[in-house]
Formats: C-alpha cells, sequence, structure tokens
C-alpha cells in the first residue's frame, strides 16, 4: 500500500523544479496533490499529466502567494477538489541575487512577501482545516545558517523560515500537526541554471557526497517528513544537502 493514500497535498510553487519533483513523488506515494502555480499553466498541466499517466490524481491550481487574497482560495480548491486537506508543502520562493551595493527596498519587499509573509499565511489557511495527524512542510535552504554576502536578502528569508518551523510546530502540536523544515543543498533546478552557471565544481568539492542535489533527492526528504516513519519529528529542519556547508 502506498504511504499516503487517501492523503491530500498542495504543493506551493510546484510547476517546476523542486516543486515539480515533489508533487510527483506525493502522487506517486498515494496523495491527491494540488499543483499551485504562479504564471505559467502549460508547465503546471505538464506536471499533471505526468502524474496522471502514472495513475495518480492532481489539479492545478493558479495563486501568487506573494498576495494574501489569493492564499484562502489556493487551500478552498483543495477542499473542493479532493474534500480534505493533510499536507502542506510551502516551496513558493524567489530567489535573487543581490550585495550591500545591489539590493534594493523593491528587492526587500519581494523576497519577504513570498519566501515569509506568504509562507505564514498559506500556513494559518491550510491550519484553520487541517486535523491531528496532517503535516505542513517548509522548503528552506541550508544558507539560512551558513550564508552568502552575495544573497542577503534569500538568506534571511531562509533563516525566517527555519525560525518559523520551530514557532509553528510548537503551537500546532497539541492539536496534532508537525511541521518540518527541509534545508536543500546545491540543486540543479530551472530556475537556478543560469545563476549557478559554472558553480557545479565549487559545490561538489564542498559536498562530502561528491554530486550535485536533484529534485528527486529533496522529494524524497519530503516523502519522509509527511510520512508516518516522521511522527516523532516535528519544529525542526533537515539538512538534505549531501553533507555540504555551503
Amino acid at each position: 500500500m502506498s504511504y499516503l493514500a487517501g492523503k491530500v497535498a498542495i504543493v506551493t510553487g510546484s510547476s517546476k523544479g523542486i516543486g515539480a519533483a515533489i508533487a510527483e513523488r506525493l502522487a506517486a506515494e498515494g496523495a491527491k496533490v494540488i499543483v499551485n502555480y504562479s504564471r505559467s499553466l502549460e508547465d503546471a498541466e505538464k506536471i499533471i499529466k505526468r502524474i496522471t499517466a502514472t495513475g495518480g490524481e492532481a489539479v492545478a491550481y493558479k495563486a501568487d502567494l506573494s498576495r494574501p487574497d489569493e492564499i484562502a482560495p489556493l487551500i478552498d480548491a483543495a477542499i473542493q477538489a479532493f474534500g480534505r486537506l493533510d499536507i502542506l508543502i510551502n516551496n513558493a520562493g524567489v530567489y535573487r541575487a543581490d550585495s550591500l551595493e545591489t539590493l534594493s527596498a523593491e528587492s526587500i519587499d519581494e523576497h519577504f512577501n513570498l519566501n515569509v509573509r506568504g509562507l505564514l499565511l498559506a500556513t494559518q489557511a491550510a491550519a484553520r482545516v487541517m486535523k491531528v495527524g496532517s503535516v505542513i512542510v517548509n522548503i528552506s535552504s541550508g544558507l539560512a545558517h551558513s550564508p552568502y554576502p552575495q544573497v542577503h536578502v534569500y538568506c534571511a528569508t531562509k533563516g525566517a523560515v527555519n525560525t518559523l518551523t520551530r514557532s509553528l510546530g510548537m503551537e500546532l502540536g497539541p492539536r496534532g500537526i508537525r511541521v518540518v523544515g527541509i534545508a536543500p543543498g546545491f540543486v540543479h533546478t530551472e530556475g537556478n541554471a543560469e545563476s549557478a552557471r559554472g558553480m557545479d565544481d565549487f559545490f561538489i568539492a564542498k559536498t562530502p557526497l561528491g554530486r550535485v542535489g536533484k529534485p528527486k533527492d529533496i522529494a524524497a526528504a519530503v516523502v519522509y517528513a509527511v510520512s508516518d516513519d516522521a511522527g516523532w519529528v516535528t519544529g525542526t529542519t533537515i539538512d538534505v544537502a549531501g553533507g555540504m556547508i555551503f
């Protein structure tokens, strides 16, 4: 029997990259999935087709989590489509390079509005309908605890995510809802293809397991986090980085 048969999951920002891999893996384990996207319906539909081609169930829903008024309808979409919500994967995020010279108020707002405020408001909305045994997973980054000066704002948002994972785990624990963080190391995705070009050798040299991460590595960790095998895990962030420290 599949790990997640009968469960319903929302994966934010899941039309590409790590989010897409998570959505596909959750569906493969039996969950019904809301594939959330903010821009490209075409990309989301590709994920839906891959899921349904292997017997899974999924629907796409457009919502930009940096816009607070679009968050509650996303949660409602899961209830309307599948009758419940058991798993929320807070994956949607933005990453921009910024030094002290180049960062701006606009960049700060862009990062925090999605990476932090959107995550927290999505969790608030989801928690209102979740029952005992539900799980929230926050996708963080190894940069949260070993930051780089070239990405000040992004690192700061992921530090905030780790803090929220702890505080939300404390608040929701008495309700039987777990909150787990997953902190990827250097992972190849469509989103970082340009910004990380030429960096493979540098990061591989810092990685004890000797390779670049793949979205499926993160998806596998998420499946563990939401499964009963992780039933005694909450309020903490798990590094999934091949042993690398940024």
